[in-house]
């Protein structure tokens, strides 16, 4: 009886080992998946420090290579007939020189003393208010330097925030007693601008048009 006992309870043992034993098992597969996650966020990070690192690197190639060209020599008030220049061939450049047909590259002038405005004012006032919004406003993020100013005429330089591309914006007051302004904005390089000119222009009419000036034409 003792041995028949004993032969039962051996298995009982055997089977509660055994299967301690294959309870043991399941760890295994969670220090797999562990690894496979910490390989996982290894890869992201790899992926994100690589993103960091060529936006660095395109970072220093536009600190070296600086594309802000040369400044054209035909800029400023034309004598036969007094205008600023007309635009070249490309289609990044817009100016009230133009004629009216050319859709590309004309956009009407501005007058300072429209008839929203209540007190005229002076073409020296004129000139102090374009001055003002064109230092506080940055279309585009471009970074907009005074290069040039006379009594009756302005010349800006837009720099752009990557690789320093350069735009030139002039703003002339033709003489007589109209309150006109006459401009003109082109990129130096390149034969497209995705509208930047315009939209410059644009941004600062707006500005200028909380001041009682206004566009003599749809644009």
């Amino acid at each position: 009886m003792v041995s028949m006992a004993s032969s039962v309870t051996r298995p009982s043992k055997y089977l509660h080992t055994h299967k301690k034993r294959y309870n043991g098992y399941p760890p295994a597969p969670r220090i797999i998946i562990a690894s496979q996650q910490q390989q996982s966020k290894s890869t992201d990070q790899m992926g994100r420090r690589e993103i960091v690192l060529r936006s660095t690197e395109f970072a220093v190639i536009a600190a070296i290579f600086h594309f802000s060209g040369t400044k054209p020599n035909y800029l400023g008030v034309q004598k036969n007939p007094p205008a600023l220049a007309l635009c070249p061939a490309t289609n990044n450049c817009i100016s009230t020189s133009e004629g009216v047909s050319d859709l590309t590259h004309y956009a009407p002038p501005w007058n300072y003393n429209s008839e929203g405005r209540k007190k005229p004012i002076s073409r020296e006032e004129a000139m102090a208010e374009l001055i003002q919004v064109i230092k506080s406003t940055k279309p585009d993020k471009f970074t907009p330097r005074i290069m040039e100013r006379k009594d009756d005429y302005i010349r800006v330089e837009y720099e752009s925030p990557i690789m320093g591309f350069v735009d030139d914006v002039e703003f002339w007051f033709p003489p007589g007693k109209k309150s006109i302004v006459e401009y003109r904005s082109a990129s130096r390089l390149g034969n497209f601008d995705f509208d930047i000119n315009r939209k410059r222009i644009k941004a600062l009419r707006l500005e200028l048009e909380k001041k009682g000036w206004a566009s003599e034409g749809s644009f």
